[in-house]
């Protein structure tokens, strides 16, 4: 007999004889606000866990033109805030939730437009997989946001865009609104209308004072919670990821799995990630390379940076193109499988499973 089957067992035969007087009693709970575990034992303690969360895939050429037409109907600006479209999980009653804790929008801003400065309790990033011309002003520090760049907004920071070209841009946003409007610790403050600075610098002063390999500024030893690097350059993640694989040719042991290259973004002041909410990870797998197949405690999302492949979530495999994004609810099975080099941008709530002692990982072995 399985675990499942010995719990709905030893579930049902629990259950009291119905009589009147056991009816009463539970019209007595009803009127108090009160629901007894032995009703409730299989929903709220099962032997593993079962999201209402659904495994899902958005195709970026959908996601795209539908953010493109927003810009030619809906204005930027005091409000609305931001022109960002969120993706909705079709297991969650309708809320714009990836996940139970996590967020993700695609965010369209038009030529010349300026997103006015907020700020907000829930950690923020933005990822690039097209484009150029936008600069996110972070505290007052101008970020510049280009192809393959990751781009950091923790809690509590006053931030807006502001786009310095002639020509649209699209990027994805993720954050932990979810988590926090579940826990009830959200604030949000309105800042300038416009932005603090309309520089236009290639690098930003974070990036400047931060982004040197193994060096730490002595007026930084003091660690932060959150990143004090505003953007992760697209050229070093690509760098660290060819390394890896280089490494691997030469009968070096660096790559996660025969194949498979994978980085995470860091704290520098910790070692840590990010943010403490969010975790950031950047996959690149060889041409006709295939992951196991594993499941993970926590929700996760992937976006494809480039190249051709598919993913396999709870048995059924799905095409994937550059652009489109999934969700894997927890302890949902997940493989990838590269027909070409295959670039992924992945984001997780890690940092929060991992503090609260629920992270759990299953790796199935290779049949033989």
């Amino acid at each position: 007999m399985n675990d499942a089957m010995t719990h709905e067992t030893v579930e049902h035969a629990m259950q009291p004889e119905d009589t009147p007087e056991l009816r009463a009693l539970y019209r007595g709970f009803e009127e108090n606000h009160l629901i007894p575990l032995w009703t409730q034992l299989g929903d709220l303690m099962p032997v593993h866990p079962k999201p209402r969360a659904l495994a899902h895939v958005w195709k970026w050429s959908d996601l795209l033109p539908l953010a493109e037409k927003s810009g030619e109907l809906v204005p930027v600006g005091r409000g609305g805030e931001r022109r960002a479209i969120g993706l909705a999980n079709p297991g969650l009653g309708g809320n714009a939730y990836v996940s139970p804790t996590l967020w993700a929008a695609i965010q369209y801003l038009g030529p010349r437009e300026t997103a006015p400065e907020h700020r907000h309790s829930q950690n923020a990033f933005r990822f690039v997989v097209e484009g150029e011309g936008v600069w996110t002003v972070v505290n007052g520090d101008p970020v510049r946001m280009s192809r393959g760049d990751l781009l950091l907004t923790p809690g509590w920071n006053f931030h807006g865009h502001h786009n310095d070209t002639d020509r649209p841009m699209a990027w994805i946003d993720g954050l932990d609104i979810p988590f926090s409007q579940h826990n009830d610790v959200g604030f949000f403050e309105f800042g300038s209308d416009r932005v603090t600075d309309y520089a236009t610098p290639r690098f930003s002063r974070g990036e400047r004072l931060w982004c040197h390999p193994g060096l730490r500024p002595l007026s930084g030893l003091q660690d932060t919670v959150n990143t004090p690097i505003g953007a992760y350059r697209w050229e070093f993640t690509d760098r660290a990821l060819s390394e890896q694989l280089l490494l691997e040719e030469e009968g070096q042991p660096a790559t996660v799995e025969q194949g498979h290259a994978a980085v995470r973004y860091i704290n520098p002041t910790t070692g840590g990630d990010v943010m403490p909410t969010i975790r950031c990870e950047f996959h690149r797998l060889r041409a006709g390379c295939e992951t196991p197949t594993r499941r993970e405690v926590g929700s996760t999302v992937f976006q494809v940076f480039e190249g051709r492949g598919a993913v396999v979530l709870d048995g059924k495999e799905h095409r994937l193109d550059v652009g489109d994004m999934f969700v894997i609810p927890s302890w949902i099975s997940w493989s990838l499988q590269a027909e070409t080099q295959f670039d992924l941008f992945r984001f997780s709530d890690a940092p929060i499973m991992e503090r609260l002692h629920f992270a759990r990982t299953h790796v199935e072995t290779a049949r033989r």
